[in-house]
């Protein structure tokens, strides 16, 4: 047995290291257990890029609310000052300028292209100063509980299994894996058939024309004659990827170009046998997706696949039964919680489960909707919060409150949380709201 902790948190992606540095801020002995041998999930193990809306525009596109402040605003600000945080162009891609990447960008703040190997530097520097207790190449895969609370839980690791004793635990593996394990019960992908939004794999590609690949991202009838070919050659069959369109966006380095855009649908997230063929099926679609670029896109003609992301990126999976279902109709209707932890903007984002095709359903400009702390919380568990993508929602929520940004803050709000629940030995649900409030407001954070 270890030493003990006062709160153990499973995942280091994004959610996993802002409750850790929340929770430890609040003075308490963290311990933080991550798979990987590096932090930042699905923004580094996923290539997940750019980071999507983070603040709330008006019609006439200036900037009304920030939504996501707090430890992701802090990790913003240091991406950019060492130069690793880089603005969408939104320049005239006909303008005829040498230097279309260059100074002359225009900022979006909505959307930021990000170094995933600065962000790796800059969140095990985070971690470090707030002392939280690192142990990566480890997953967890048992626990102990005693009626409803977790006593310890167990990982496997190159050294064998290590067993790890805390009064509370966040659940920030992304598929609400301590929640599974701990018996509590959650829900799958769509109502009807239970079908979970598709995986992507995301990659890179090197050494294309800059300038060429600019006016391909932004001007639509580029674009446009692009997606027609693909579109042909899907029903040919030679593209057997089923995404509607192609999807990229402009990266770091120049000529550098990021791909969001295989779909491997009808795939269970959750076992390994399914899992293991997507990833080889999706490398396919790499394959198919380059060959495509090369022979059809301008300025592409001599491109390199440059990388892949270590793991295909799994937008659904568990969402947990929690004290309270966040639904579309929430989202949608900008709805204020009392017991708001975070809030959002970014829309209803469903990629098809079944094939081609995605529905989008926006907030009103101006606005934004809110997560209560009730949907952090699973339905049979006193000393567990969730922090990420697994809340407690539909499916149709979940596709909004799943991007990063989103993710942080609710990671954030977890520790804070964890932090009261074990000063004051009392489970999430009792937690006083006005001094949670407090508290993330002190922090830097929004509600």
């Amino acid at each position: 047995m270890e030493k003990v902790y006062d709160v153990i948190v499973a995942g280091g992606g994004l959610a996993g290291c802002c409750a850790a540095v929340s929770a430890a801020k609040q003075g308490m002995r963290v311990r933080l257990i991550e798979r990987y041998g590096f932090l930042g999930g699905m923004a580094t193990a996923g290539l997940v890029n750019p980071f999507m809306p983070y603040n709330t525009y008006n019609n006439k596109g200036e900037p009304v609310t920030v939504n996501n402040a707090g430890l992701f605003k802090m990790i913003l600000s240091e991406l950019d000052r060492r130069g690793a945080l880089y603005a969408q162009d939104k320049s005239d891609p006909k303008n005829e300028s040498p230097n279309a990447w260059g100074g002359t960008r225009i900022k979006h703040e909505a959307k930021h292209t990000f170094n995933e190997e600065i962000l790796k530097k800059i969140l095990d520097e985070m971690l470090e100063d707030a002392k939280v207790d690192v142990l990566f190449h480890s997953l967890i895969f048992k626990l102990e509980k005693k009626e409803t609370k977790i006593c310890s839980v167990s990982s496997a690791g190159k050294s064998g299994v290590i067993k790890h004793k805390a009064d509370f635990f966040i659940d920030a593996t992304g598929d609400a894996d301590l929640c599974a394990l701990a018996g509590n019960e959650f829900s799958m992908g769509r109502k009807k058939d239970g079908k979970c939004q598709p995986m992507t794999l995301c990659f890179r590609v090197g050494n294309a024309d800059p300038y060429m690949a600019e006016r391909i991202i932004y001007d639509s009838d580029m674009r446009n004659t692009l997606n027609e070919k693909y579109k042909k050659l899907q029903e040919s069959g030679r593209i057997k990827n089923q995404r509607e369109n192609v999807l990229i966006f402009p990266h770091i380095g120049n000529g550098i170009i990021h791909f969001n855009s295989t779909r491997v649908i009808d795939r269970n997230p959750l076992d390994p046998h399914e899992l293991s063929r997507a990833e080889r099926e999706a490398r396919k679609q790499v394959s198919e997706l380059v060959d495509f670029f090369r022979e059809n896109a301008p300025g592409f003609e001599n491109c390199i696949l440059l990388q892949t992301a270590p793991q295909t990126g799994i937008r659904e999976s568990r969402r947990i039964k929690g004290r309270y279902v966040l639904t579309e109709n929430d989202l949608v209707n900008c709805k204020k919680f009392p017991d708001s932890i975070a809030r959002g903007c970014y829309p209803v984002d469903i990629h098809n489960p079944s094939g081609g095709g995605t529905r989008i359903r926006h907030i009103p400009p101006g606005d934004y909707y809110t997560i209560p702390l009730r949907s952090l919380v699973p339905d049979n568990l006193d000393n567990v919060t969730i922090a990420g993508r697994p809340v407690s929602s539909t499916h149709e929520a979940h596709s909004a409150v799943r991007v990063m940004p989103i993710c942080s803050n609710i990671g954030e709000a977890a520790g804070i949380v964890a932090a009261i629940c074990v000063s004051k030995n009392i489970a999430p649900i009792k937690v006083d709201v006005e001094i949670l409030h407090n508290k993330i407001r002190e922090s830097g954070a929004v509600y």
